[in-house]
């Protein structure tokens, strides 16, 4: 049964890709909710802003009184290997001592969806070991391991987006092979306030994925085929994640250190091993299509590149 839960709830990263949308639908459900950014971020007038930083604490306390629950959608991924790595460590660290002194009771974390090991990405490496540091706090985490999300804003999305526009015949490496479980992020956001209202996710670690199963060329041929597009694709065994990224970077507006960090994880499998969640948080799966057509609505509506 789902219980609501008092007091305010604090959503770091508030002004990024997922951030934004969740803010909106806490409110929508009445939740008294406190956005918290590094930088001023123009959030509706409903809820309550602090600008602070997860890597200087002395900015934190402020930022946590009074918090009940809180909600962790801070990554460094735009940043050198070793740099990104460290600052994702420190915030973590940052945050786990914030909320045990300030009493914080519910933590929820959306990390990355896949397989654990010597051969996992640098991001999706740190992001396993964010998940470590928040659990070993004083509070309840929930751990939601997120496969390729799919909507307009978001970096997976303006990648393949690009790609499929701009390049109608690609050479491409072998990663395109590489099977993963695309979710649209209206339903991250479902699976993120679920969460926050049933009981039975606390402390508990769930993989969220889509309906479907694909491979990265179906995404790409799919994404041409509801565009109405022509795409050929030619797989080849050269291409090295590093010159992947480089030609990611230039034909695409995703920045270059994301996008080694996007090509990067691409070797390794992104699928739910378990669906437990569809179960305590029953919410109807969106298509890997129509995610798509949503997707680019919201880029028509909001004047995004039709090229």
């Amino acid at each position: 049964m789902a219980a609501r839960v008092e007091g305010i709830i604090l959503v770091t990263g508030a002004g990024g890709f997922i951030g934004r949308r969740l803010v909106r639908e806490l409110l929508q459900r009445g939740y008294r909710v406190r956005c918290m950014d590094r930088h001023p971020i123009d959030h509706p007038a409903e809820a309550e802003q602090v600008r602070a930083d997860l890597l200087q604490p002395e900015s934190l306390p402020s930022a946590f009184a009074g918090v009940s629950a809180a909600y962790y959608l801070v990554h460094s991924m735009g940043r050198g290997k070793a740099d990104f790595a460290e600052q994702d460590r420190c915030a973590a660290r940052n945050f786990v001592a914030a909320a045990e002194a300030t009493g914080v009771q519910r933590v929820i974390y959306l990390g990355g969806l896949g397989e654990t090991g010597d051969n996992l990405s640098h991001h999706l490496a740190s992001r396993l070991e964010v998940a470590h540091i928040l659990q070993s706090g004083r509070f309840n985490t929930t751990f939601l391991r997120a496969a390729v999300i799919i909507g307009y804003g978001g970096a997976s999305y303006e990648m393949v987006h690009s790609l499929v526009r701009r390049l109608p015949i690609m050479i491409t490496p072998r990663w395109v092979s590489t099977r993963n479980q695309p979710i649209a992020v209206n339903d991250v956001i479902g699976y993120l306030t679920g969460c926050l209202e049933e009981p039975r996710t606390v402390g508990q670690t769930f993989d969220i994925g889509g309906p479907e199963v694909l491979t990265y060329r179906e995404m790409m041929e799919r994404f041409a085929r509801v565009e109405g597009r022509f795409l050929w694709i030619l797989p080849v065994p050269v291409l090295t994640p590093k010159l992947s990224s480089y030609w990611v970077g230039l034909v695409t507006p995703v920045r270059p250190a994301i996008a080694i960090a996007l090509i990067e994880g691409l070797k390794n499998e992104v699928i739910c091993r378990d669906n437990r969640i569809r179960e305590l948080v029953p919410i109807p799966l969106t298509t890997f299509d129509d995610a798509l057509r949503t997707a680019l609505t919201e880029q028509q509506e909001a004047g995004g590149n039709k090229a």
